[in-house]
């Protein structure tokens, strides 16, 4: 089983790619920019900010598919600065309160439409009925 995911309440794509893929009891999100999904536009303010939409965004396409930050299990994060590690972590790490995903940051030259941050996540779905 494989289905993509859509919402309004997360940037449309701006590619050939959709917003997350749900295949069997896992989630794969697409990365996300700090893109208000009202305007199309990057959000204006600092790392912190941007960042915070990011999570917004993320969090958008995760209540499609029915889940949330704690189902998250792997993140990844591409920094085109980082010296934005600590702003970034910061405002990551609200999202989650106790297990932490794994996670990985690598830092890259450039992203989409100049962004400095972009995060991908893998969720669990969890399956009806309970399950493990």
């Amino acid at each position: 089983m494989r289905s993509a995911i859509r919402t309004t309440q997360a940037p449309a794509a701006i590619g050939p790619y959709s917003q997350a893929i749900r295949s069997g009891d896992l989630l794969f999100t697409s990365g996300q920019i700090p893109l208000d999904p009202a305007t199309g536009q990057i959000v204006d303010g600092d790392i912190s900010a941007q960042t915070r939409r990011v999570m917004a965004n993320l969090g958008a396409v995760l209540a499609a598919a029915g889940v949330g930050f704690a189902d998250v299990v792997k993140t990844t994060i591409f920094l085109i600065d980082m010296a934005d590690f600590a702003a970034v972590n910061a405002v990551y790490g609200q999202h989650f309160a106790a297990a932490p995903p794994a996670r990985s940051t690598v830092a890259v030259a450039r992203l989409p439409r100049d962004a400095r941050v972009e995060i991908e996540m893998i969720a669990r779905v969890p399956v009806a009925g309970g399950g493990a």
